[in-house]
């Protein structure tokens, strides 16, 4: 990655991360010199002199920029690490008060609400799969399977999860599409049970014509399942992950996959059937 792209990736995660366009300009101008004036910021970043002022005192009042009250004013970038952490930490104190603010919104429905035994919902995208994923082991009790068909599943984060379930004394049992995945997530997860499916069709259908590969297939508790599959969209292979998501014992989708996944997973039996 070059030094254009880097910085207009810089500019646009900053941007993501609340700063205005010049203000993410500005202070990517200044991270990369030591300190500069606003001529220098200007011709560094583009961004119209009369424009920098107004962008350093925002930035100032971040956290983000040191000014030298000299004539002219200097201004300097705080370092990457500092200038991280206070972002993170806006982003973190946003994030409570969103929470905070829609925990206090009075519901439509009433206050009465009842429990549901079985339900069945879809989710799109890897960002809103990967947050269920993560809300499902994180209430695992008893016990969890995961069957990864896809290697971009398996990231440090998810790691993190498995592990932190294990600390709870959370049985994880862990399936594989092929030996060269095993061999990753056991060196990830040494004390974990970890194998190969057997179940071929996560990565590829018996159907002509069908590129879908099951991404993950989770089930937690023996009641609760996430099912995801990815579709290769672009050359480069980047694609689209849609789930489906349901809960409850006597769940259709639950018993069906369950069933599914014992034949796969050796270790791991089906309730139902050994009471037939």
């Amino acid at each position: 990655m070059d030094d254009i792209t880097n910085q207009e990736q810089a500019i646009e995660l900053l941007q993501q991360l609340g700063l205005k366009e010049y203000e993410a300009k500005s202070f990517v101008a200044l991270a990369r010199r030591q300190r500069g004036t606003a001529k220098d910021i200007s011709d560094t970043s583009e961004v119209p002199r009369t424009r920098v002022y107004d962008a350093i005192r925002v930035l100032e009042s971040k956290g983000l920029v040191e000014t030298q009250h000299s004539n002219p004013q200097v201004f300097r970038a705080v370092s990457v690490d500092e200038a991280v952490n206070t972002l993170q930490s806006e982003y973190v104190e946003r994030t409570e008060s969103l929470r905070n603010t829609l925990s206090g919104l009075d519901p439509i429905d009433g206050d009465e609400q009842t429990e549901t035994t079985h339900e069945v919902w879809s989710i799109s995208g890897d960002q809103g799969i990967t947050s269920r994923t993560r809300q499902l082991i994180e209430g695992a009790t008893e016990e969890l399977i995961l069957v990864i068909g896809h290697e971009g599943v398996f990231t440090d984060q998810l790691v993190e999860q498995l592990q932190l379930a294990r600390e709870r004394d959370v049985k994880v049992i862990i399936g594989t599409v092929d030996d060269e995945l095993r061999t990753t997530v056991q060196d990830a997860l040494p004390d974990t049970e970890v194998f190969v499916s057997e179940l071929e069709w996560l990565s590829r259908s018996p159907l002509p014509d069908d590129d879908t590969e099951i991404s993950r297939l989770l089930l937690v508790d023996r009641e609760a399942i996430l099912v995801s599959s990815f579709t290769e969209t672009t050359a480069d292979g980047r694609g689209h992950e849609q789930g489906v998501f349901g809960r409850g014992f006597d769940n259709g989708l639950v018993a069906i996959t369950r069933r599914l996944m014992a034949t796969g997973l050796p270790s791991v039996n089906d309730p139902e059937t050994e009471r037939a």
